[in-house]
């Protein structure tokens, strides 16, 4: 690269015999300066590490997806450079200097310096003699790509850039220097880099939990020990285009169900993660733009409602507990739970107030065998209305319709039917069922949001079903609701913070025409209460510790049962 002395020397000497090929040989210094800082700076900042469906699955809508993956892109936010007209728009440079009318006469008659968005260089701080340099160095460019054309350059600025140049020498022969050094440094990272399209990102999660008191579903006394475990998740997040995004997604973990202790789904936490520490696939899923206000997300494996649907709680962070609720049930509305697989989903956002999202998802989608696949099995299909009038309020309507899907994996024994059966007939049953939800959300004040839902499913067994062990279950209907109210209060004492208190009644069955052999009551008679809290406590960007509890009253909805106090501290890592 030719140094500024040079180019300067180049401005003056040829303004009368042009070089058509200077504007090709020479690189505008501030073009190269930001290209260098953008290239290091996606070199090394990884995306947002709670992950998709659990680490980086928030990213299919525009503050979830892959923004940019391209190595030259300028990052496009906040601080993006963009063009700036007139010098009187950069209020830190001062007006007394006569350096600052010069450049100003320059920028007025050329449009040649750039600046920040916010119409300064520096927030509030005076313009540094380097800054001013930059600034200069683009009016030198712009005049030189004049000359290069033939265009006419007075003889009255070419003097100005003669003086402005002496007096800045020292400045413009730094930046020059600044440059190289960035060149030097990118070219060695470029050469080490993971991939030129892919970006890793990570999350490990080690909790420690206890159950400290209350009955399990059979009315027995619990007595348990506190665990210590962990999950881990690794995931590929690829763009090809800078605006599609195929993310596979890699999990090992040894946390356990509570469930498998407490005898009911009610209060488990959603550290879902009891894979014996083996690695397995996750996740994968391939998003792209249809148009500027639609994404097609193909599932390949893994898929879950919240890759494609908004679920409104503020409480949901899309990774399976490992940031925001500490429960199952506390992070959405478990309709959504019904809803997983390989297929395909769609969002569309229909004008600015209003976003359509819909979605079909096969749990066996992979599996050749009869009344399984794609097609000829489980599966789920969604449809959501989200009315958003501003940036405060949302509200959304859900539909859910599937077969052989109905399990949430919260609430009583008896409002997962599949697992109920399962287990006392050793079988399963061809089950129908259909979900009505309400969820919305209202952000009071930047430190408090409301927000809740209600839920309701009505499911139908089509054939009775006798086991070999003697247990039946006849054809029938089953009524189940569910509902909750949460609080979030985001940077609560330190921003970064999030703090959160969801109560609300887990699924019941309040009404029911199916016949259990060896069952007196096939509904819920009781209600439980789920109260929950807990605090996330940042300690940096990459670190989060969460202490929770959860409080369940009457296990599995049956007053004989004594409430269940279940304990947690999570930290999350993140990278």
């Amino acid at each position: 690269m030719k140094t500024i002395n040079l180019i300067k020397t180049q401005y003056l000497r040829d303004q009368t015999q042009p070089d058509p090929n200077v504007s090709h040989r020479v690189l505008t210094l501030n073009t190269k300066i930001l290209i260098s800082l953008g290239i290091i700076g996606l070199l090394f900042t990884g995306t947002t590490t709670t992950a998709y469906s659990q680490t980086a699955k928030s990213s299919l809508n525009d503050d979830r997806l892959l923004e940019q993956i391209d190595r030259y892109s300028v990052p496009k936010n906040d601080d993006a450079l963009g063009q700036v007209n007139n010098i009187s728009q950069l209020r830190d440079v001062s007006p007394t200097d006569w350096s600052y009318e010069a450049l100003r006469g320059l920028v007025d008659r050329y449009g040649c310096i750039a600046g920040f968005p916010d119409q300064t260089f520096r927030g509030n701080q005076p313009l540094s003699r380097y800054e001013f340099a930059a600034g200069l160095n683009s009016c030198l460019n712009q005049i030189e790509r004049l000359i290069a054309s033939m265009e006419t350059v007075s003889a009255e600025d070419l003097a100005i850039v003669r003086r402005l140049t002496q007096e800045f020498e020292a400045e413009l022969a730094a930046l020059n220097e600044r440059v190289d050094d960035i060149e030097e440094r990118t070219a060695s990272l470029e050469d080490d880099q993971f991939s030129s399209t892919t970006k890793l990102t990570g999350e490990a999660v080690l909790s420690l939990g206890n159950i400290f008191t209350g009955d399990n579903a059979s009315g027995q006394e619990i007595d348990s020990e506190p665990v210590y475990g962990a999950r881990a998740r690794l995931g590929f997040n690829t763009s090809f285009t800078g605006k599609d995004l195929l993310f596979t997604q890699f999990t090992a973990g040894n946390f356990p169900f509570f469930s498998e202790t407490t005898g009911t789904f009610e209060g488990d936490l959603g550290l879902i993660a009891d894979n014996g520490n083996d690695l397995n696939l996750l996740v994968a899923l391939y998003s792209f733009p249809l148009s500027d206000r639609t994404t097609v997300v193909l599932e390949g494996s893994g898929g879950i409602a919240f890759d494609f649907a908004d679920t409104i709680s503020p409480l949901d962070h899309f990774n399976d507990s490992a940031s925001g609720s500490i429960s199952a049930f506390g992070v959405r509305n478990p309709i959504y739970n019904q809803v997983s697989g390989a297929g395909i989903g769609i969002r569309s956002e229909l004008s600015d107030s209003f976003e359509l999202s819909a979605g079909y998802l096969a749990p066996n989608a992979a599996n050749p065998n009869d009344e399984n696949g794609l097609f000829n099995g489980a599966y789920s299909a969604l449809g959501q209305l989200v009315f958003k009038p501003g940036d405060r309020f949302k509200l959304g309507l859900t539909y859910v319709n599937s077969y052989n899907s109905s399990d949430t994996f919260t609430g009583s024994n008896l409002a997962n039917f599949n697992s109920f059966v399962q287990g006392a007939v050793g079988e399963t049953v061809p089950i129908t069922s259909n979900s009505y939800g309400v969820e919305a959300s209202f952000t009071l004040s930047d430190r408090l949001i409301i927000s809740g839902w209600g839920g309701y499913t009505t499911s139908r067994v089509l054939e009775s079903v006798t086991g070999q062990n003697g247990v039946s279950i006849s054809r029938g209907d089953q009524d189940i609701w569910n509902w909750a109210v949460t609080l979030a209060f985001p940077d609560l004492l330190k921003e970064g913070n999030l703090g959160g208190v969801v109560v609300g009644m887990e699924p019941k069955v309040t009404d029911s025409s199916i016949d259990i052999t060896g069952v007196a009551n096939n509904t819920d008679l009781d209600t439980s209460l789920h109260v929950e809290a807990f605090y996330q406590y940042q300690l940096n960007d990459n670190i989060a510790v969460t202490p929770g509890a959860v409080w369940i009253t009457a296990p599995n909805h049956d007053s004989n049962n004594s409430d269940v106090v279940i304990g947690t501290l999570r930290t999350t890592f993140t990278f």
